[in-house]
């Protein structure tokens, strides 16, 4: 190991720097700031800085936050062995948080998270369903649909932005009962956001969020916590996603309407859904390359049939269900966590 003291830069992209660029590319302002809400975990985890730094420093770390437009410039010089990059935020087409690991990569230095490659591929829900589907996993097969315009033929009517996340672009009638529907909301999405539309068929069950980090480097899917995500409705809503997170947020909790969903565990009631997931969590560490941190959407139907929907690899960690994962199953608040993790790698980099 390097004289060096172990060094964890954590790299996040702000709302406002994503909104600032969006609206001098010319995205009106009201819908820029909702794409820019993707980054909400970059505000809220800002006000963690100081209990990240305290934790670091009790595993012998020290703590960096870095805004993405400084990254280049923070991580030249950076010494491999005393440096470690956790990417908080990701995106290649509407946020750029992909850059970072590449950054890493570019500089020599190792990253808490998946390769860059996969950074790009979660995001295209298309794409990304092409390749889950070919390593033989339960994803609905998908459509896609540019500005009223079949790109691929759908199956079904579910409707949603193919590039946007934090349920940005989904309405209440994004489930929809007709192809020519479907098409309007691509209209819809494509006027208010420029983003193509994936349309997929409606699948019923219940929300599931599979939440994982592996706090030290040989933990495997045992680790992985699988909940229900009970909302009061069949899904989430760009609405329901806003009064969660960032400012957005907090207005909600000044303002008294502040409703968090409530997570159940599903192996309490439906222990074969959860074996399900987990072996499927499994395939996609090993054929796809996920590990360190990530989440996977599901939908589980009552006969335990389980619909893989989409994985993220910068889940949001200062979200409620990633906080609740901390606690159940690490008995941790997210700042130990976060350190913990980096921690242990420093270790198993020192023994290597």
């Amino acid at each position: 190991m390097s004289s060096r003291k172990p060094k964890l830069i954590l790299v996040y992209e702000p709302e406002k720097a994503c909104f600032d660029r969006l609206v001098a590319d010319g995205h009106v302002a009201a819908r820029a700031a909702e794409i820019a809400s993707y980054l909400a975990q970059s505000t809220d985890i800002a006000s963690e800085f100081d209990a990240l730094a305290a934790a670091c420093l009790t595993c012998g770390l020290s703590f960096v936050p870095v805004a993405l437009d400084d990254a280049a410039s923070a991580l030249a010089g950076e010494g491999p062995k005393s440096t470690l990059v956790w990417t908080l935020t990701d995106g290649v087409a509407y946020f750029r948080g992909g850059a970072a690991p590449a950054l890493a990569r570019l500089n020599g230095l190792k990253v808490i998270g998946t390769d860059d490659a996969l950074f790009a591929l979660c995001q295209d829900k298309f794409r990304s369903g092409a390749v889950l589907g070919a390593l033989g996993l339960p994803v609905p097969q998908s459509g896609l649909a540019r500005d009223g315009h079949w790109l691929a033929s759908p199956a079904g009517w579910f409707v949603k932005p193919n590039r946007l996340g934090a349920k940005i672009g989904i309405w209440p009638d994004s489930r929809c009962a007709d192809l020519g529907h479907a098409l309007e909301l691509s209209r819809r999405v494509f006027a208010a956001y420029r983003d193509d539309v994936v349309v997929q068929p409606y699948v019923a069950g219940r929300n599931v969020r599979a939440s994982y980090l592996g706090l030290k480097p040989d933990t495997g899917v045992e680790a992985l916590g699988i909940a229900f995500v009970d909302s009061g409705g069949d899904f989430q809503t760009m609405a329901d996603s806003l009064a969660l997170y960032g400012g957005t947020g907090e207005a909600a909790r000044e303002a008294g309407t502040y409703a968090e969903p409530e997570l159940l565990p599903v192996a309490a009631s439906q222990p074969r859904a959860d074996a399900k997931i987990r072996r499927i969590a499994q395939s996609l560490m090993t054929g796809l390359g996920l590990r360190d941190v990530f989440s996977i959407d599901f939908r589980v139907e009552a006969d335990d049939s389980v619909h893989l929907i989409e994985f993220e690899v910068c889940p949001g960690l200062p979200c409620f269900d990633f906080r609740a994962y901390c606690r159940t199953q690490w008995e941790m608040g997210l700042a130990d966590a976060m350190a913990e993790t980096a921690a242990s790698r420093f270790n198993r980099m020192a023994a290597s």
